[in-house]
């Protein structure tokens, strides 16, 4: 049983199928604008506004990308230049190294620890800057951690980005998955939307991961830039997907308040449990990841991952995945990431078989 994979394993919202049937039987399947549906923009612009206060353009400040990934991509190859560098924070999702190379600049990923629950620190951002940094990219609530910072810690971020006039890429797909705190949008924040590339989507709060269907939020000459890259890559993001996901995004909130109250409710029982393992986790603030110590156990990540797998069929992520770039092989060694964000049924036995493999161990 798999609590690797980062997707929540339920049916996205009906509203959602509904309309996507609807458009392929009327053959609404045609290429959409570059920029992706201007109604759709128009449903993200309301949507970030009543969320967040923030306001964007649905007409050209707005663009619609083929999952949130792309949207990354997009922003740094339309404001980077070889040699560049980008500052990031690790444990983190394991593709921002990676395409921060293919933009050809150069990746500085920071440490983060269990100690504060894996936030970003403001000061190590501020020494980490040289004359070639050119952005941060941020990441939370995070892959793999659950770590969710403070209003006060991103305010302090901006302040540097705004100081050393820096972009400030902001990964927010997990933005709605908060327990207990509120999410802090950066292009809200005082100074920051100036500067500030937000990305969001509907893989996670509306387990829709294979619909492919993400967006960044910028000002007109950024957007314009990577819309460039955009059409010559993918065009335009799914047509039938983007119909399904402005449904969504205006008839589903209710289908979305279940889901998170479920995912808390899971992230209590999960977390919990581990506790009772013996592997320390702290309970995470967002996202539906537990990120727990297995110092206990004896063995590091890569090696309890393989015997999880091997003795108990549950597999779960090395922590070293996630730290590959920082060079922080002792916390990717000591941690592994678990998603919680499967049904109930298969959780409990998930939890079961980790309870014998560490009671074996004791």
């Amino acid at each position: 049983m798999s609590l690797g994979v980062g997707e929540p394993r339920y049916p996205c919202p009906p509203a959602a199928k509904k309309a996507a049937i609807e458009a392929i039987e009327n053959d609404n399947d045609a290429y959409t604008s570059n920029f992706g549906l201007l109604s759709l923009r128009r449903a993200i612009s309301e949507n970030l506004s009543s969320l967040y206060g923030v306001t964007y353009r649905p007409e050209n400040e707005i663009l619609v990308t083929t999952g949130v990934s792309e949207g990354c991509d997009l922003a740094l190859r339309s404001i980077l230049e070889p040699g560049d560098e980008v500052i990031f924070t690790e444990p983190a999702y394991v593709m921002y190294g990676p395409i921060i190379l293919f933009s050809g600049a150069k990746p500085v990923a920071l440490t983060s620890s269990p100690s504060n629950g894996f936030e970003p620190d403001p000061d190590q951002i501020r020494k980490a800057i040289t004359p070639r940094t050119k952005a941060i990219l941020l990441g939370y609530p995070s892959n793999p951690t659950g770590a969710t910072p403070s209003r006060e810690i991103f305010e302090a971020i901006v302040e540097i980005a705004h100081e050393f006039d820096l972009w400030l890429i902001s990964d927010e797909i997990y933005g709605r998955l908060v327990y207990g705190v509120e999410h802090t949008c950066v292009s809200s924040l005082a100074g920051a939307w100036e500067r500030t590339i937000l990305m969001g989507g509907f893989s996670k709060a509306y387990a829709m991961t294979g619909w492919r269907i993400g967006f960044a939020c910028a000002p007109p000459a950024v957007i314009e830039a990577m819309m460039k890259v955009h059409q010559y890559t993918m065009l335009c993001a799914p047509t039938i997907s983007q119909i399904a996901c402005e449904a969504a995004l205006r008839e589903s909130e209710p289908e979305v308040e279940v889901f998170l109250t479920a995912m808390e409710r899971k992230r209590d029982f999960f977390v919990s449990a581990l506790n009772d393992a013996g592997l320390e986790c702290p309970i995470p603030k967002g996202a539906f990841y537990a990120f727990p110590s297995i110092a206990s156990t004896g063995l590091d990540s890569e090696t309890l991952t393989e015997k999880l797998l091997t003795e108990q069929k549950v597999l779960v992520v090395p922590g070293t995945a996630f730290t590959s770039f920082s060079g922080d092989i002792e916390t990717g060694r000591r941690h592994i990431r678990c998603c919680y964000a499967v049904p109930d049924d298969i959780l409990e036995k998930a939890v079961e078989r980790i309870l014998e493999f560490t009671s074996v161990r004791a």
